[in-house]
């Protein structure tokens, strides 16, 4: 954000990221960006606050952050050979206003072997991300061979639309 010229400050919101299981994969990152920013609503004065969550979608079936090295292994393997979506879901808040939105990129990925995914597993530690993987690391660069949409929505933030919103906003 700072590189489209936006100067803030991150705080985490301290919120369970769980969502209801009946919910449509589709709606599922904007449901957690919403439930991430009514964390601040209480302690806006001239503050505005953006608020993201992506998800990695496959089959239908929700990728979250891996818990252990097992998990991302094995959601690695899941998209291995592959096309997924990834979601993100923004939500920007202030005290007189609200917008939510989202934004979905089709990433494929090469077939990669067992030993790169462990390798990357084991070197780049992807627990704290969608699907278990990042873009920017490693596995961005050897095995997605193609992207449809937004690079920055794969790396979290559709920065394009939060840009367009933003400046937009009064």
């Amino acid at each position: 954000m700072r590189e489209a010229g936006f100067n803030f400050s991150v705080e985490k919101p301290d919120v369970d990221e769980a969502f209801p299981h009946d919910l449509p994969v589709e709606q599922v990152a904007k449901y957690l960006a919403v439930k991430k920013a009514e964390f601040f609503r209480n302690n806006l004065q001239d503050q505005v606050v953006v608020t993201a969550d992506t998800v990695v979608i496959i089959n239908n079936y929700i990728l979250n952050k891996p818990q252990d090295r097992n998990e991302a292994v094995s959601m690695l393997n899941v998209l291995n050979g592959k096309t997924h979506l990834v979601m993100t879901g923004v939500c920007i808040l202030s005290a007189e206003k609200e917008d939510s939105f989202d934004d979905t990129t089709e990433v494929t990925f090469k077939t990669l072997s067992q030993t790169e995914i462990e390798f990357y597993v084991d070197n780049y530690k992807p627990f704290d991300k969608a699907g278990a993987y990042g873009a920017q690391d490693w596995i961005g660069m050897v095995a997605i061979e193609k992207i449809n949409g937004s690079y920055f929505n794969v790396m979290g933030l559709p920065i394009h639309k939060v840009y367009q919103h933003l400046t937009g906003w009064s």
